[in-house]
């Protein structure tokens, strides 16, 4: 039995050679991935154009593979181009050697400004990368290096792709890469060389050609010559001698008062550092031939004013420090804060005097002594008497956050007309009766949800900025909170109306705070009217007022109108609180009907002749018209009507959620509907006392013309006569509007209960107010200051006029409507507003800080005005930009200059305007090379074509880059060979 069980055991032990290794499912995935790109075969394309590494388009596409459970990232980088038509060329095109070999002699995109390493190195339009997929991860043995260029030349082979392949080895931020490209017969190796410490021999031509020379290996004699380009970076970081333009604002002359007010309504712009941090020169000799120029390490031909080409490109400083920016950022912050105002000041200022004597007893004297109102003369020491004589009684005046002559100075900013004589007649100067501007700068708050730029709102937004940045921070803020707050109230309780706030109802597209305080301003306009009503003549004066108007009104308009068109037209003198005729016009409810029965009017619900002599007609606006009522004939008048109450929009939402809370019963319906005809009742009303003897037709012709229905028929004498009838839905069962005319009596405007109770509504929106924390405010207040802010950065960059900047701040604009133009923004949303915001400030001042480094103003030919001016523009907005004449043109001599003077300063010699009078720079200097420093970079590209392995082998393109920085040394080699006889 042992015997028997030997040969199983060793048949299972055997090896089974045909399953596929780990490394063959590498490989075959590497494959696969190339298919799945179709990088297979040679796809020739066009020349490449001169720059196109720059101004092309550039894409990548990845994908993920393993070795074993060791995952790689590939990428295939490429540049984008029209497709070619390759159809007919396959046969003629079977022998020639790939793109990318063809690309290695291209000298129309050496030294890419903005590219792939790889591109830069090796001048390829497409490739393809394996890299380890984990950042921390890395090839670093040589046995796996090995492995993975063993897999893709396998890989390249099997499939036919003749995109060069490279694998990254050792750590990433090495950049060094192997790779191979493969083609009928011929193949490319990169190699590459990376050192820290560079051997003295091949830091200059002479030694890099030496390399080149040997790596090659041709065995002809004499070898071709080798084409070279070399370009040398200079670095100017030395601007002594051009200082930063940009001027802090004078912070004492602002709180001395020499400035003056309005210096408050403006926002401060620039950069408080020089914005641009280096400026690189970068000398180029595009194409040079071995022998022609000396460069080794004795002597050197490679003078840079010599250089043919020269280009420049500025490095920009990190986060320069950057005024608009820090004023809307810290704004910004205290949207974070959690304090209110008292915690912020202390105790509540808003105490009222006498609070230390708190005995109840005196409650009731204090209501029946007689006292005289006092009526304060408005200027700015009354304003702030108040709240600073009760911050006095807990901490002393020098600890208040602001001291007197800023808070004077903002307060008269934001109320000019607390310093008119005129305003001891009760009259404001506001700004109400100017047109508003229909500019497109003016009309931004609509988008923004701000308030426009001319208003209160817009200019406190302004104030709070500048005490946040300069003044006192958040106790500043609270400070001039609370000034502002306790002004409110003075303004409503002496029925002064606010400046700087549009006339009429709150507008919707504005802030929330901007809708509060124009509600404030609509109820401060009904009680002063109200108040000179009760010193007016009785309302017999009224129907005259009117009466120079009714004719007019009446002759323009058609018996079809509606009820708002016949109101605008009306609406001068119209309002309705001035209709009084004794002190007691508002009833809270109806307790006059002893006198409603002495005018006969206690059955006012159906109206009919019988009742027309006994009536009195109150509150006439004017005739309608030609129309008359239905059944005695008499004209309808037009009534004095309530004007519906002002909503903001808070409000507006509450109603809505009341509304919706009633739920659909019968009950809750009805609840709502009676709600929502409260403005109706009231109109019934005063259309019942207008026009005796009135039906319900008669006032849904006036009031609702489209839900009376008049038809021609024919009578019963043949006569075509108009008959009408109320609409289908006026006749349903229960209809509001039947219920409403059923429960009117005739009572005039000005005796019925208010619709708007402006004592009420101005409570609700003074303790609004009063509640407001500062972070509650600043939230209010950041749609006006970034809305501020873009109209600075528009006004700054038309001084400018730099294309980019104005699409940035169309993004801004378009940005800013989405983001603020809802309640409760994310933070993280306007933050990125603020950030854009902060990069166009900083692209200006670099463009001013360019401006003033080349000297533009100082020009004067225009010509040469207008090039430097497009020089500069063009450096912010490029990577790199070509100098015109090189060293010889204007702005190559300007940039000489600027190495000259810093040259001169590290040598702690005389400037160079002390040595003018010695003679031109080339007078004194032969030898310009010491006007520059030594290259910070040396870059050079060698390129040849030579037959190898052998010399009867294809001549192939040979390149060989090195690059040579102050700690870094770099060789790049891509060699070709002939593979068609191995």
């Amino acid at each position: 039995m042992a015997a028997d069980s030997e040969p199983e055991s060793e048949v299972f032990e055997i090896t089974d050679f045909t399953t596929a290794s780990e490394w063959e499912r590498f490989i075959s995935k590497v494959e696969e991935v190339l298919n799945d790109w179709k990088l297979i075969g040679n796809s020739l394309g066009k020349p490449l154009e001169k720059g196109i590494f720059t101004s092309g388009t550039w894409e990548e596409k990845s994908d993920e593979i393993s070795f074993a459970d060791f995952k790689f990232s590939v990428t295939h980088h490429y540049l984008v181009q029209e497709s070619t038509d390759k159809e007919g060329k396959d046969e003629v095109l079977e022998d020639t050697i790939p793109q990318s070999m063809q690309d290695l002699l291209c000298m129309n995109n050496d030294f890419p400004p903005r590219a792939h390493c790889l591109v830069r190195w090796y001048g390829l339009r497409e490739f393809v990368v394996i890299a380890p997929a984990a950042n921390n991860d890395a090839v670093l043995s040589e046995s796996k290096c090995n492995l993975l260029l063993s897999s893709v030349s396998i890989a390249l082979g099997n499939t036919g792709c003749q995109v060069p392949l490279f694998v990254q080895i050792h750590h990433k931020w090495r950049r060094m890469y192997v790779g191979e490209c493969q083609g009928p017969g011929v193949r490319t190796d990169f190699e590459m060389v990376h050192l820290r410490k560079v051997p003295n021999q091949y830091t200059h031509l002479s030694g890099l050609l030496d390399i080149f020379k040997s790596k090659i290996g041709c065995p002809l004699t004499p070898l071709p010559p080798v084409s070279i380009a070399i370009r040398f970076t200079y670095v100017l970081q030395d601007w002594q001698q051009y200082f930063w333009p940009q001027q802090p604002p004078d912070i004492d002359a602002l709180v001395g008062g020499e400035v003056g007010g309005l210096e408050f309504g403006k926002l401060p712009f620039g950069a408080c550092e020089d914005p641009i941090s280096e400026l690189h020169l970068a000398t180029t000799w595009p194409h040079l031939t071995e022998g022609i120029i000396v460069d080794n390490d004795v002597y050197s031909d490679l003078d840079p004013i010599q250089a043919p080409h020269w280009s420049v490109r500025v490095r920009k400083a990190d986060n320069p420090q950057c005024l608009l920016g820090d004023f809307v950022t810290e704004f910004f912050k205290i949207c974070r804060r959690k304090e209110s105002t008292d915690e912020i000041l202390g105790r509540s200022t808003f105490e009222e005097e006498g609070r230390e004597i708190a005995d109840i007893t005196h409650a009731l004297s204090k209501l029946t002594e007689p006292a005289p109102v006092p009526i304060h003369k408005l200027s700015v020491s009354n304003m702030v008497h108040t709240a600073k004589k009760k911050i006095r009684k807990h901490r002393g005046v020098e600890e208040s956050p602001l001291n007197n002559d800023v808070l004077n100075t903002i307060l008269l900013f934001l109320f000019p007309d607390a310093a008119s004589e005129k305003s001891l007649d009760g009259a404001s100067s506001t700004d109400n009766n100017n047109p508003p501007s229909e500019s497109e700068e003016y009309n931004l708050y609509n988008q923004f949800k701000s308030a426009p730029s001319d208003s209160l709102t817009y200019k406190l937004a302004l104030c709070l900025c500048m005490i946040n940045f300069y003044h006192g921070g958040l106790k500043g803020v609270a400070h001039l909170w609370q000034e502002f707050v306790l002004e409110m109230r003075f303004r409503w309780e002496n029925n002064f109306l606010i400046p700087g706030l549009a006339s009429g109802p709150p507008d919707l597209r504005c802030c929330l705070l901007h809708q509060k305080l124009q509600m404030l301003n609509c109820c401060i306009e009904r009680k002063k009217a109200r108040d000179e009503g009760r010193k007016t003549s009785p309302s017999d004066n009224v129907i005259n007022t009117y009466s120079g108007d009714a004719g007019k009104a009446g002759d323009q308009l058609g018996p079809d109108s509606l009820k708002d068109t016949e109101k605008e037209k009306g609406e001068v003198g119209k309002s309705w609180d001035s209709w009084s005729d004794s002190e007691e016009e508002f009833f809270e409810c109806l307790s006059d009907t002893e006198e409603f029965k002495g005018n006969g009017q206690e059955s006012g619900k159906k109206g009919g002749p019988k009742e027309v002599a006994n009536l009195k007609p109150e509150g006439r606006l004017y005739q309608h018209g030609k129309l008359t009522l239905l059944h005695n004939g008499e004209p309808l008048y037009i009534p004095v009507t309530q004007e519906p109450a002002p909503m903001t929009e808070d409000l507006l939402e509450e109603q809505s959620e009341v509304l919706a809370k009633l739920g659909t019963s019968a009950e809750g319906a009805h609840l709502r509907a009676r709600m929502q005809s409260a403005c109706l009742l009231s109109d019934m009303e005063s259309f019942k006392a207008a026009n005796p003897g009135c039906f319900l037709e008669d006032f849904v012709r006036w009031y609702s013309p489209r839900d009376y229905i008049e038809e021609e028929v024919i009578d019963e004498k043949g006569n075509m006569v108009l008959k009408g009838e109320l609409s289908a839905r006026m006749k349903i069962p229960s209809n509001m509007w039947v219920e409403a005319w059923e429960t009117a009596k005739p009572i005039p405007a000005r005796r019925q209960r208010r619709l708007f109770d402006d004592t009420r509504e101005a409570e609700k929106v003074l303790h609004y107010l009063a509640v407001q924390k500062p972070a509650d405010l600043a939230r209010h207040l950041l749609p006006c200051v970034i809305h501020a802010a873009v109209l600075k950065v528009k006004e700054e960059e038309s001084l400018e006029n730099i294309s980019s900047v104005k699409k940035i701040i169309k993004q801004i604009i378009s940005h800013s409507s989405k983001v603020l133009h809802f309640p409760n923004p994310e933070d993280k949303k306007l933050e990125e507003i603020i950030h854009q915001i902060i990069n166009v400030e900083a692209i200006i001042a670099r463009a001013r800080s360019l401006k003033a480094k080349f000297g533009t103003e100082k020009c004067e030919q225009e010509e040469e005005k207008e090039d430097l001016e497009r020089f500069v523009n063009c450096l912010l907005e490029q990577p790199e930009v070509l100098v015109v004449g090189a060293g010889r043109g204007h702005a190559g001599r300007i940039i000489h200059k600027l190495f000259v003077n810093a040259q001169r300063a590290a040598a702690m010699a005389p400037p160079e305007e002390d040595l003018k009078r010695m003679g031109s720079l080339e007078e004194r200097r032969p030898n310009s090379a010491s006007d520059f420093p030594p290259p910070a970079g040396r870059e050079l590209i060698l390129r040849t074509t030579v037959p190898r392995p052998a010399p009867y082998s294809r001549a192939l393109p040979q390149r060989m880059y090195s690059v040579l920085t102050k700690e870094d040394f770099r060789l790049a080699g891509a060699f070709s060979s002939d593979t068609s006889f191995f």
